[in-house]
């Protein structure tokens, strides 16, 4: 009877496992695709963040490689051995089954060790850049070719808001609006509040981004160490006007500075209180079209912020949304809302 059951029992199936293509070779596609992907338009022109044109934007960026190599050191690694594990332990892998392994030395060596050396270095390295990208600090205002240098810094204020741009220079008693020019080599500091809402101001390739809110005042502060036009803009968004809130940042000579500040004192357009109320309304500013302002009122920058401390906001009307449309569809830039509309209280 015995020997009749064997007979009828069937073989059991054989545990040899189908060999699959290698783990290599998949790798090594999948990486051909994405560099041809990657590599389709390797034109980097677009790309500011990686063309500094000053020290601090040039510390930003080695931090973010350093920063990015540095997490790559552990995600590259793990996610290497996670696909090896799926690959060798599947069924067209060879790997053996093991029940009673629970622990290896070597293993939690790497996989605690390696981690925590990174994170050790990072911090270290970030105490380092935090004081190289720092906007106020020292490294900001040092020209890196000249660093025995003490150029005097040119002071600018800058006030946003729905939705221009406005850069006075108080030394100067000019303003500019949607457009800035910098001498090269020398330190440029700001002071920045906002009219209305909160914004940021960021060119990527001069200094990164820094808040930019009512009633409050931020500083912010480069060099830059070329010669150029650089693209600045709204980074935080601030209602329907974000898209079009941005401006040219000229890099200009000391020469071409000095005739362009010469040239801005006879403007025929002049910037007090009254002009400033005006300028302050929503405006619709699609082509990003720049005024240029002389005989600019002393303490303009304080008032203005003193003004919205004490509840004298510019207002955006709730039609503003749909005059942006109709405007644009109709071909009116710049359009400014009805300054009626706009709330302030001249009586406080």
């Amino acid at each position: 009877m015995r020997q009749n059951l064997d007979e009828r029992s069937p073989a059991p199936p054989s545990r040899r496992r189908r060999a699959g293509p290698g783990l290599l070779p998949i790798l090594a596609r999948g990486l051909g695709l994405a560099s041809a992907i990657l590599c389709g338009g390797c034109s980097t022109a677009g790309f500011w963040l990686i063309h500094p044109a000053g020290p601090v934007a040039e510390a930003s960026i080695k931090s973010w490689i350093v920063d990015t190599g540095a997490t790559f050191l552990v995600i590259g690694p793990a996610t290497l051995l996670v696909m090896w594990a799926i690959w060798r332990y599947s069924r067209i892998g060879r790997g053996n089954y093991v029940p009673g392994w629970s622990h290896s030395v070597p293993l939690e060596a790497t996989f605690w060790g390696v981690p925590l050396m990174v994170v050790i270095g990072l911090g270290v390295y970030a105490t380092h850049s935090s004081f190289q990208t720092d906007p106020s600090g020292p490294a900001a205002m040092t020209d890196p070719a000249n660093p025995d240098s003490r150029r005097k810094p040119v002071e600018i204020d800058v006030i946003t808001t729905d939705w221009q741009w406005l850069f006075i220079y108080p030394d100067r008693h000019v303003a500019l609006a949607n457009e800035l020019v910098v001498p090269v080599h020398t330190p440029i500091r700001f002071r920045l509040t906002s009219a209305t809402v909160a914004t940021d101001m960021f060119i990527p390739q001069l200094v990164g981004q820094i808040d930019v809110m009512p009633g409050m005042r931020t500083y912010q502060g480069f060099i830059a160490d070329r010669m150029g036009t650089y693209q600045g803009f709204a980074s935080d968004y601030n209602g329907p006007g974000f898209s079009w809130m941005r401006f040219e940042t000229h890099v200009v000579s000391d020469e071409t500075f000095a005739r362009w500040s010469e040239g801005m004192q006879t403007a025929e357009e002049h910037l007090d209180d009254a002009s400033f109320l005006k300028f302050a309304a929503p405006t619709i500013n699609t082509d990003n079209i720049t005024r240029r302002f002389s005989g600019v009122q002393p303490g303009m920058f304080d008032r203005v912020m003193d003004n919205v401390m004490m509840g004298r906001i510019y207002e955006t009307p709730s039609d503003m949304t749909e005059k942006v449309s109709h405007d644009i569809n109709g071909g009116r830039q710049p359009t400014h809302a009805d300054p009626a509309a706009i709330k302030q209280d001249q009586s406080r």
